[in-house]
């Protein structure tokens, strides 16, 4: 895996050892960066990479002119790889690795009406395809806490997998289906429904 713009073009991402990983295409991350691109959301943005396996989304991110990444990947070998590939890229100053379950990760991020919170500009969220829909759910509700009104998330998922179900506060602006992978693009409308 590459990545494919920007300052970095060209570099090659180390992948977790055990291949648990489903990195997305280049096909599909060339056509999402260019609708991110198109939104102004990467430039200086908070970015947040769940489910980050080797890192390809958040580094390709930061290539394009992210300022800081946050990865979280519950698998330690996924977190060597990402810990590896920001000091590779010498984006290790910019990059913040946690191992562990992305629920507990977001509960313990302060939210908005703490003024130490975390708020995103864009996230990805690249979950398993086998993980449940409510789950899915969950994380976006538990996320919408760290989100604001300009806040973009994206939602990979299998296409055959229905439309993630959005909790109040959420909802789907766009969709695009790439071959077996559909992407969602998520934002807040009014107030986030935080647990």
């Amino acid at each position: 895996m590459r990545i494919i713009a920007g300052a970095h073009k060209g570099a090659k991402l180390t992948s977790p050892s055990g291949a648990n990983t489903r990195p997305t295409s280049d096909r599909v991350k060339e056509s999402l960066f260019s609708m991110l691109d198109g939104y102004g959301v990467l430039q200086a943005a908070n970015v947040l990479d769940l489910f980050a396996g080797s890192g390809g989304l958040g580094f390709e991110a930061m290539s394009r002119g992210a300022a800081q990444v946050d990865f979280v990947d519950s698998s330690l070998a996924a977190t060597r790889a990402l810990e590896s590939n920001a000091d590779k890229l010498g984006l290790d100053h910019s990059a913040e690795v946690h191992t562990g379950d992305v629920l507990h990760y977001l509960a313990g991020l302060p939210g908005q009406d703490d003024p130490e919170a975390r708020i995103f500009d864009l996230v990805f969220m690249d979950p398993p395809y086998p993980l449940g829909e409510d789950a899915v759910t969950q994380i976006l509700r538990r996320l919408s806490a760290h989100l604001d009104l300009e806040s973009i998330v994206v939602v990979e998922r299998a296409a055959r997998s229905p439309e993630p179900t959005m909790p109040d506060g959420l909802e789907v602006f766009r969709a695009k289906t790439f071959g077996e992978t559909a992407i969602h693009f998520v934002q807040l409308v009014g107030e986030p429904d935080a647990d």
